[in-house]
């Protein structure tokens, strides 16, 4: 069987998604406009869909998996849950009023909030025993408290740029830390996946992995060998070859990319030399 599979057809998580499953050894479209993909090669078939419908496709099961942002997953309601983080798309969903006015989030109770997330905001609400009325504003939000239709937004906030020209600051805990996430239907971890799903798994997995890590070769004498084996264990471990020059080996070992320039520095104080890093572009742990 084939594996049906929904990604973002457009907007910030579209060209990441893209992306990532070229990486991962699948087909894409090149016409924007194109609304399927068949990728029989890999027995799979994409569908390129609204974000904020995905997580509704998958739930009630008309497609196996999906790609969007777990905002929009917790916005939908739908029967859906996360099967994977995919380290893209990352907003952080907060509170925001006019400067100075709001400090805790106890004064949200009978205030009027004006948010595209509705679905969000009040399961956010209804955890902590607060009642509000909840609006959903498509688009921007910032001119509704101006406008007279709220007394406070809920929105992604980045830079909080926009905000400050709009006369607003953030108050209280973050509502939602959101990223892309890989979705299948809710209950699915009871039942068997759906053919395919995984191999397509460890595949994006293995992209995954391969953009944390890099590859690590260097030289060094017998006598500093074990000391370079702490800096650098791998993953099982590092691989260790004698060279012919008497005394010394060859170290090869997966680091972190964070801090792997770094773990060089670090090498070479030890005594290391030929100290090389290499990027992974695929991986199976």
């Amino acid at each position: 069987m084939t594996l049906k599979i929904a990604i973002p057809n457009k907007g910030s998580l579209a060209t990441a998604a893209a992306d990532i499953l070229r990486e991962s050894g699948y087909r894409q479209r090149d016409d924007s406009k194109q609304l399927t993909l068949s990728d029989p090669e890999n027995g799979v078939e994409f569908f390129y869909l609204r974000p904020r419908d995905i997580a509704l496709y998958v739930g009630e099961g008309t497609l196996d998996v999906g790609i969007t942002g777990r905002d929009l997953l917790r916005d939908s309601g739908a029967q859906a849950q996360e099967a994977l983080t995919l380290g893209f798309g990352r907003s952080t969903f907060r509170f925001a009023g006019p400067r100075g006015r709001f400090t805790d989030l106890e004064q949200l109770a009978g205030t009027r909030i004006a948010t595209s997330y509705v679905g969000v905001v009040q399961a956010f609400l209804d955890e902590r025993g607060l009642e509000a009325t909840v609006t959903r504003l498509d688009g921007a939000v910032e001119s509704s408290i101006q406008l007279g239709v709220a007394d406070v937004i809920a929105d992604v906030v980045e830079t909080g740029s926009t905000l400050r020209q709009a006369g607003l600051e953030t108050f209280g805990e973050p509502i939602l830390q959101s990223e892309a996430v890989l979705i299948t239907r809710a209950g699915a971890d009871g039942a068997a996946p759906p053919d395919g799903f995984q191999v397509f798994r460890r595949r994006v997995e293995g992209v995954l992995v391969a953009r944390s890590y890099v590859m690590m070769d260097y030289d060094v004498a017998e006598a500093d060998l074990e000391a370079a084996m702490l800096l650098t264990p791998g993953i099982e471990s590092p691989t260790i070859a004698p060279l012919s020059r008497d005394g010394w080996f060859a170290v090869r070992a997966m680091v972190p990319r964070d801090g792997s320039q770094r773990l060089m520095d670090e090498l070479y104080d030890l005594g290391a030399r030929g100290i090389l890093l290499t990027d992974i572009h695929a991986c199976r742990l």
